[in-house]
């Protein structure tokens, strides 16, 4: 028997490596005609780590950046688009919001914003792979010499 994937969550973080998963699951949610929500999640450990005097010129610019990053995902959707901007620690925001919307499937990059910096342990992918009670299909991104094959496919 075929699972259903009626709902799926896609974790972005606007970055480019991000953009190559939004677009993998949106295939997929075309294939399962499935509902989409686009999570951001404003990193509080960033906006805490910072000094005080600039906090809330920080986490508006965060805001900001996660009302574009959701707008990029609506346009490239050929469906309705929930959005969310939440704030808190990124692996534990996405775990919540999938379980609270009844996510079959949440959708997310390998490497976002972090980077290299995070390509080890204690990644946001990696966490949430560890600790998320529903499916999780990580796309990592491909370097320049793996560009262009495989792009109409999911990953």
């Amino acid at each position: 028997m075929m699972p259903t994937f009626d709902h799926i969550v896609i974790a972005t973080d606007g970055s480019e490596s991000v953009r190559r998963a939004v677009r993998v699951a949106l295939d997929f949610a075309e294939r399962f005609d499935a509902t989409v929500h686009a999570l951001y999640v404003v990193d509080e450990g960033e906006v805490e780590s910072s000094p005080e005097r600039v906090r809330e010129e920080m986490r508006a610019a965060l805001d900001d950046s996660g009302e574009e990053a959701l707008r990029e995902v609506v346009a490239a959707a050929d469906r309705p688009v929930t959005t969310a901007v939440r704030e808190g620690r990124p692996a534990t925001v996405i775990r919540e919001y999938a379980v609270e919307h009844d996510a079959d499937v949440v959708a997310m990059g390998t490497r976002g914003r972090h980077g290299e910096n995070r390509f080890l342990i204690g990644s946001v992918a990696e966490r949430v792979v560890r600790t998320c009670p529903v499916p999780v299909l990580t796309v990592r991104q491909l370097d320049e010499s793996e560009r262009g094959r495989g792009e109409g496919a999911a990953a």
